[in-house]
């Protein structure tokens, strides 16, 4: 068994696994998880660059990340970093704080390189589902699709996510129809690239993961409290699916905030994840079925990126 700690570190949260993995068999045994909402890309869509509050909140989180790396003596550390701090051009005073409080050089991955390390860690946790499976990363800054059997076959990243959505768009509270339609635009337009490098029809099983879909399962399920086992593994028909979106959408930001199952640092952009999510699902359904197919329902996973980057370390 070898001990790594994999830190993820996108748009809206930073997350860290400390794991026991085995080379044999790619089985994870985990120590501990956490995420953070740092919003790191706040205001990076419109200025290219980190906010100096924003830097600040995600060095204070990887103080506690660096220490539990060391207390629980990981022998392998990977510090992945996608879409803000791809978009940003200050982006060497955060390398440099991550080195100075995890001790390794942060990889700034592609978006295919995202959506491969996502589509690693949810299919190593599928049982039953049928494939091709088209797994969904949606994050702050972007979204990825990936597309496979055991193995990825096609990836592409959309800069299409829940923080650069509300941020560009949805900032009435509630949105208003003219933002939303605005908004339905540009995942739209996204959608449309994406269907040419992956060919959405052929997917079997969709799976949703990352804080914005599991959010909108808790809605669905009307947990009284976030619950990750419970959402894990949950599948939905895609009229459940689109009615959550829907609600998630058109509620204001204290009947989110009122919501037991949100986490505060969600408040603010759930109804653009939702959005993106709402649109996501229904083209591919509408592929799927234009292919001679059909589907009927959404699952979502708890494994996601993290577990993919937990396993490349094996």
């Amino acid at each position: 068994m070898t001990r790594v700690a994999a830190i993820d570190c996108g748009t809206n949260s930073i997350r860290l696994l400390v794991a026991d993995v085995d080379p044999a068999t790619g089985a994870l045994h985990d120590l501990t998880r956490r995420m953070t909402v740092v919003r790191l890309g706040q205001g990076v869509d419109k200025t290219g660059e980190f906010a100096p509050q924003a830097l600040d909140r995600t060095f204070a989180a990887l103080d506690g990340y660096g220490e539990a790396c060391r207390e629980l003596g990981a022998e392998r550390v990977r510090f992945v970093a996608t879409s803000a701090t791809r978009d940003a051009r200050n982006r060497d005073i955060f390398l440099d704080g991550v080195r100075s409080r995890i001790g390794v050089t942060p990889e700034v991955i592609s978006g295919n390189e995202e959506a491969s390390l996502s589509f690693r860690g949810v299919v190593s946790a599928v049982s039953d589902a049928a494939a091709p499976f088209l797994v969904v990363d949606l994050g702050g800054g972007s979204t990825e699709l990936a597309l496979g059997h055991a193995q990825l076959d096609a990836a592409y990243s959309m800069d299409v996510g829940c923080v650069r959505l509300t941020e560009r768009h949805l900032t009435a509270n509630p949105p208003t129809a003219a933002q939303q339609a605005d908004a339905v635009a540009d995942v739209s337009a996204a959608l449309a690239q994406a269907s040419g490098t992956v060919p959405l029809g052929q997917a079997r099983t969709l799976i949703g993961v990352a804080g914005s879909i599991t959010t909108v399962t808790a809605h669905a399920l009307r947990l009284p409290a976030y619950d990750p086992v419970a959402i894990h593994g949950a599948t939905l028909t895609l009229e459940q699916v689109i009615a959550s979106c829907d609600a998630l959408i058109a509620a204001t930001y204290d009947e989110r905030a009122a919501m037991p199952f949100m986490h505060p640092g969600r408040v603010e952009a759930i109804g653009a994840g939702a959005l993106v999510w709402r649109e996501v699902v229904t083209a591919v359904a509408q592929a799927v079925a234009a292919s001679g197919g059909s589907l009927q329902t959404v699952t979502t996973s708890e494994h996601d990126i993290l577990d993919g980057i937990a396993l490349s370390m094996a």
